[in-house]
Order: C-alpha cells, then sequence, then structure tokens
C-alpha cells in the first residue's frame, strides 16, 4: 500500500522556475552538506523563507565521506571535552529516533590485550554512558576473551585479555543528507544543486543577496535575502575573503577510508581500536554488506573536490588492520576508497600541522557586513549547529523572530510508520532505506530489474524523479552508494545507469566522467 503523502518531483527545469529573483527571501543558504540542510529545514519549519545552493550535488564533499557513525565521541572523552560530548550523545538520539530507516544503534567492542587497558577504557566507557544517560543505547559491558572472539571472530587472539563492548549509531550519510533536502522541502524551502554562489551582493555596505551561477547551462541568477550563511565546510574561507576577511577559519584534515569485503569481518558488532601505533583510532565497520576500515587524520593544504589518498595513510590502514585482524586485508582487496576534508576550526594563532588536536566543536560567527559563517562540528550534531546558527542570526537581528525550533522531534521523509529500522549492517543497500517511501519506489517501471544486488531501474528513477538526480555519479555515488562499496562494478554499472536517468531527465548524465571518477575509488595491487 502507497503511503498516503506522494513523494514530490524534483524536476530540475520546474524548481529552477521556482526561484525568484524579486523576491526577498529570509534566508540564502550556500553550501548543500549536512549544515546546511539542517539550517535549512530548521529554517523552513520556523516560518522563515528559504532558498539553499550547492555548487555541485547535495553531499557531495565531506557529508558523503563520514565514517557513517552516529557517536557522541569517546575520544573526546578522552580529551576531557565532557561538553561536546554530552551534546553529541543527545543529539545521537535525536538523529535515531527522526530517521529511524537510515540510522540505528550499532554495538562496538575494543579488544584489549592488556589487564590495565580493559580496566582503564572501561572505566571511561562506563562514564559515557553515564553521559548519555536515558539517551544511553546499551550498558557498557566487559568481555571475556572467548565472548570477545565471539563479537569479533577474525581478531587476532595472541595476547587477547578480552574486550570493552559499548554502543554509538551507524547511518547512511548521503542517505540522511537527501531525507534533509526534500524534509526542507516539504516544509517550503528552495533547495538547489549544481547551483555555484558565484559571489557576494552588497548594499550599503551589508550583504543581502547573491549571484549564482547554474552549473549545467552558465545562466546567471541573482538571489535577494535578508541574511546570508556561508555553510560551505572546509571551503568556508572563501566566501570570507570575498567578504574582506583574510585570516583563515579552517585548517583541513584528511580522511581516508578504506573497503573491503566481509570475510575479513564478518561479525554483526565494530571493532574500535582507541589507540593505534601512532594515536589514532582505527575503526572497522560492517556496512551495506561490506567492511569499512579506518580513518587517517593527515593536515590537508589544498581543497580538492575529489582529494586523493596519500600512499603512506593506504599503508597506515592496512598495516594497523593487519595487527588487529588475523586474516589481513592487502591492497589487492580494496573494493573502494575514499577521503573527505574534515573542517577543523583553526584556533587564532595556530601552530603546526597537528590536526589531531584541533577543535572538532563548530564555530558560528558574523562578519562586519553581516555574512554568517558557519564551520567545524560532525554530522551527529548538526540539528544542534543548525540551532545555534539561527540563534546567532537572531542575536544579529538579520532575521526577525518567527518562534522556537521544532525539528527536535520532527521526523525525516521515509521515517513515517516504519516499525523497523533496517540500516546497512550485514545487508545489501536494496529498498529497506527507503523507509515507508518503499512502495513507491515498487510502483515504478522497472521494480523487478535489478542492475545489481542492491539497485534496480526502479530505484535510479526514484532518484532522478524524486531526488534531484541529474548525473551517474549523484546515483551510484549517493542515491546508491555503489561507487563507495564496488568501484569497479558501479563503472561497469554507468551506462545503463546514464541510459536510464537520460530518459527520465533529458539532460547530460556524465557517464565518461563518473568512470573516470571511478578509478579514484581504486586501487592497483
Amino acid at each position: 500500500m502507497l503511503t498516503p503523502v506522494p513523494p514530490s518531483l524534483t524536476r530540475r527545469q520546474d524548481l529552477l522556475g521556482l526561484l525568484d529573483p524579486q523576491t526577498v527571501y529570509d534566508m540564502a543558504i550556500v553550501g548543500g552538506g549536512a549544515t546546511g540542510l539542517g539550517l535549512a529545514l530548521d529554517a523552513a519549519s520556523r516560518g522563515y523563507s528559504v532558498v539553499l545552493v550547492e555548487s555541485d550535488d547535495f553531499a557531495k564533499g565531506t557529508s558523503s565521506r563520514s565514517t557513517k557513525l552516529v557517536h557522541g565521541g569517546v575520544r573526546y572523552l578522552a580529551q576531557g571535552n565532557i561538553a561536546l560530548v554530552r551534546e553529541a550523545l543527545h543529539e545521537r538520539s535525536n538523529l535515531l529516533r527522526n530517521a529511524p530507516h537510515i540510522a540505528q544503534p550499532l554495538p562496538f567492542v575494543m579488544p584489549t590485550y592488556s589487564w590495565w587497558d580493559k580496566f582503564f577504557y572501561g572505566a571511561g566507557l562506563k562514564m559515557y554512558d553515564a553521559l548519555a544517560g536515558k539517551a544511553g543505547l546499551g550498558k557498557t559491558a566487559f568481555l571475556s576473551s572467548d565472548e570477545t572472539l565471539h563479537c569479533l571472530p577474525t581478531v587476532q587472539p595472541s595476547g587477547l585479555h578480552g574486550g570493552v563492548k559499548y554502543w554509538d549509531g551507524q547511518f547512511n550519510d548521503s542517505k540522511l543528507a537527501l531525507a534533509l533536502v526534500r524534509s526542507a522541502a516539504l516544509q517550503g524551502a528552495l533547495l538547489l544543486n549544481y547551483v555555484r554562489a558565484s559571489s557576494l551582493r552588497y548594499a550599503a555596505g551589508k550583504v543581502c543577496g547573491i549571484r549564482c551561477t547554474d552549473a549545467l547551462t552558465d545562466q546567471v541568477m541573482d538571489i535577494q535575502a535578508r541574511c546570508v550563511v556561508n555553510a560551505t565546510g572546509v571551503w568556508v574561507d572563501s566566501l570570507r575573503e570575498q567578504d574582506g576577511t583574510v585570516e583563515a577559519m579552517v585548517a583541513p584534515s584528511q580522511g581516508v577510508h578504506i573497503v573491503v569485503d566481509k570475510k575479513f569481518f564478518p561479525g554483526k558488532a565494530a571493532l574500535m581500536v582507541p589507540k593505534t601505533a601512532d594515536g589514532r583510532v582505527l575503526f572497522a565497520v560492517p556496512w551495506l554488506g561490506k567492511v569499512i576500515l579506518g580513518t587517517t587524520d593527515t593536515p590537508r593544504h589544498d581543497l580538492a573536490r575529489e582529494p586523493l589518498a596519500f600512499e603512506e595513510e593506504i599503508d597506515f590502514i592496512l598495516s594497523e588492520s593487519a595487527r588487529y585482524l588475523r586474516l589481513a586485508p592487502t591492497r589487492a582487496d580494496v573494493k573502494s576508497i575514499w577521503v573527505g576534508l574534515r573542517p577543523l576550526v583553526k584556533p587564532p594563532k595556530e601552530e603546526g600541522d597537528n590536526t589531531k588536536a584541533l577543535s572538532r566543536e563548530h564555530t558560528v560567527l558574523v562578519s562586519a557586513s553581516g555574512l554568517v559563517t558557519v564551520t567545524g562540528g560532525k554530522w551527529t550534531t548538526y540539528r544542534a549547529m543548525a540551532q545555534d546558527v539561527m540563534d546567532k542570526c537572531l542575536e544579529s537581528h538579520l532575521i526577525e523572530p518567527k518562534g522556537a525550533s521544532v525539528t527536535e522531534h520532527l521526523t525525516l521523509v521515509g521515517a513515517e510508520a516504519t516499525d523497523a529500522a533496517p540500516v546497512s549492517i550485514g545487508e545489501p543497500e536494496g529498498l529497506h532505506s527507503y523507509g515507508s517511501e518503499q512502495a513507491w519506489v515498487e510502483a515504478l517501471p522497472g521494480h523487478d530489474h535489478w542492475l545489481c544486488d542492491g539497485l534496480s531501474e526502479a530505484m535510479v528513477r526514484f532518484a532522478a524523479r524524486y531526488e534531484y538526480a541529474v548525473r551517474v555519479e549523484d546515483v551510484l555515488a549517493r542515491r546508491s552508494r555503489l561507487l563507495f562499496l564496488d568501484a569497479q562494478l558501479a563503472a561497469q554499472l554507468a551506462p545503463q545507469v546514464g541510459e536510464i536517468l537520460f530518459s527520465e531527465t533529458g539532460l547530460e548524465p556524465d557517464v565518461d566522467g563518473f568512470v573516470r571518477l571511478a578509478k579514484q575509488y581504486t586501487l592497483q595491487a
């Protein structure tokens, strides 16, 4: 049975036609990642008129390249940042409740190879439970070596003293971004991908809007707004420079993730190593039938849209994995590799390049001209970040008050009438990530034509009609996660996906561009 409210069409020409150059919007948001999308939903659900532009596809950057964890941050607890952990644990609970079809609890096991580590980390994780309070997902438990091996069948048994089991969350990051896009649109926001904010517009020395360019047609458009928010993640300094700010706000850090087959790590729990050989954290996370290994934390001084992993990062992940897994993956076993840039906030006079010491907390600034900039933070706290931006805009009298935020209990598109939360643990992606909209996908042509395990022709059509997809990359990287799971297979399917997309949109799907991109997600043995 179809859900009562049908999904809204996202035909690009129609959406661009809604953009009115004469309208003065309450808020114009630049940036279609987690931060900007969360803000669009918060503002629109309060009754503000909102337009958001993204120069590429929604969640193209950092917001589709996370470790896929909804977490309070055990690492930040060890650093003594109690306030950040407490806020993140509260927001973890909100996210799991508001998007149960794409986010759910996940057990983590920390293997210990000394009695002291078991006691030390166990005590810290008990504090983690205490900070979560009623929002806790399960109690931390001390495990024997046999119990640890039961949870982590392929972990190195030699010298194993036991382990500590605790709970956090897991999600599908780009699917959550799309749910935010579509939820904000239902609240009245106008969201446009492939529209680049080329410059700020001013009146009497104050920011009054943005000039934009359609990346697909080169058409120039002007947007008037009472408040302009720069939510472009690691790229915020570009607009700030236009606004006259010289000092950089962000020190980018690169995080690399490697995907391998589940045979290397077949359990249902995730592995967490709190301190690797160089002091970083290592995860092995089951996700969409594969396993994610990572992550690194390396300073990056260029801001490429598709950054590449450094050889030493690949070697680090593989060598550290070999220390903890009996069956160690090699370069030849890598199905996909992706790199994300974290927008770490710089102290005013930062010394050195140690990005591990920089803040994951978000920062909101308002310039003399009224440009609002927000950066930092992490996926888990996107909703709290949006509230803080709204508070700053109101405090600075850039917008008029219209009521409090309602997003804490606002379920996202697809979550309605969903009894279970079957995210991605140990299963192909398939239809379950659509939640209550699954029946609408199954009603489309090609619902029984599977291009590969987890991707049907109907899913491609749904992406084109209802999820803003224009290019092959939009479908195979973010509506489906195939590029992140098996880059070689994704490249093979690109022509078929391109044909379906073109039949739906009439727009160039850029098959060749995607095939070139997919090569960057593969490794040579």
